[in-house]
C-alpha cells in the first residue's frame, strides 16, 4: 500500500516519475485517474467527459520510504488525437493500458496500443494491463481469462478494475510504481527550488 511520506522519507527529495494512461476513447482512463488521484472525488458511469487533448494529475506517494510524485498523463483515445496523444509517451517510465471490459473493440485494440508504446518509449518501460469496468458484469463481453492470456503474452500485470467502485485502483498504481522503482532507470528527482531565474530546478539521477 502506497501512503503519504513520513519519517525518514520526508526528508529526502521525491523521485518525479511519469506514468501514462492509454487506450481507446470511452474505456475509463479519466475516471481511473480521477479515483486514484481525488479519493473523495465519485467516479460514476453516469457521468462521461471525452478528455480533450492531454491532462495530467500529480499523486505523491511513499514506497518503501522512497517519496514519489507520480505525474499521470490521461491521453485522450480519440482517433483524431492519437498523434498528440502518442506523442506524450516519450520519457515516460510507466504506462497504464486500459480497456473496456464491455466493449470488445477496445479490448482489441490493446494490441496496436502496445506496438506504439514500444515504438514511442521504448521496450524497457513498465506498462500494467487492466480491464476496466468490471462493476458491470452483467454487460461483459471480454472474459477475464483473455486479459489474463493477453499480460501474459506481453509480460505485464494484469488487473480489473472498477473507478466507480474504487476496484484494484490502489493496487494497480502501487504494483506499477513499485516496478518502475525496482529498474534501475533514470528518473528526475523533484527538489522544488525556487531561484531568481527559474522557478523550479530539476536535476537527473540514476539509482
Amino acid at each position: 500500500m502506497a501512503v503519504l511520506g513520513q519519517g525518514a522519507a520526508a526528508g529526502k527529495p521525491a523521485l518525479l516519475v511519469k506514468v501514462v494512461m492509454a487506450g481507446e476513447s470511452c474505456v475509463g482512463k479519466t475516471s481511473i485517474v480521477r479515483r486514484y488521484t481525488e479519493p473523495g472525488a465519485a467516479a460514476t458511469s453516469s457521468s462521461y467527459l471525452a478528455t480533450i487533448g492531454i491532462d495530467f494529475k500529480v499523486k505523491p506517494i511513499t514506497l518503501n520510504d522512497t517519496r514519489v510524485k507520480l505525474q499521470i498523463w490521461d491521453t485522450a483515445g480519440q482517433e483524431r488525437f492519437h498523434t498528440l496523444s502518442t506523442s506524450y509517451f516519450r520519457g515516460a517510465q510507466g504506462f497504464v493500458l486500459v480497456y473496456d471490459i464491455t466493449n470488445m473493440d477496445s479490448f482489441q485494440g490493446i494490441t496496436s496500443w502496445m506496438k506504439d508504446i514500444h515504438e514511442k518509449a521504448g521496450d524497457e518501460v513498465d506498462v500494467i494491463l487492466l480491464g476496466n469496468k468490471c462493476d458491470k458484469e452483467s454487460e461483459r463481453v471480454v472474459p477475464k481469462r483473455k486479459g489474463e492470456k493477453l499480460a501474459w503474452e506481453h509480460g505485464i500485470p494484469f488487473f480489473e478494475t472498477s473507478a466507480k467502485d474504487n476496484v484494484n485502483i490502489e493496487d494497480a498504481f502501487s504494483l506499477l510504481t513499485k516496478e518502475i522503482l525496482e529498474k534501475k532507470s533514470h528518473v528526475l528527482y523533484d527538489f522544488d527550488v525556487v531561484e531568481l531565474n527559474e522557478s523550479k530546478k530539476r536535476t537527473c539521477c540514476a539509482f
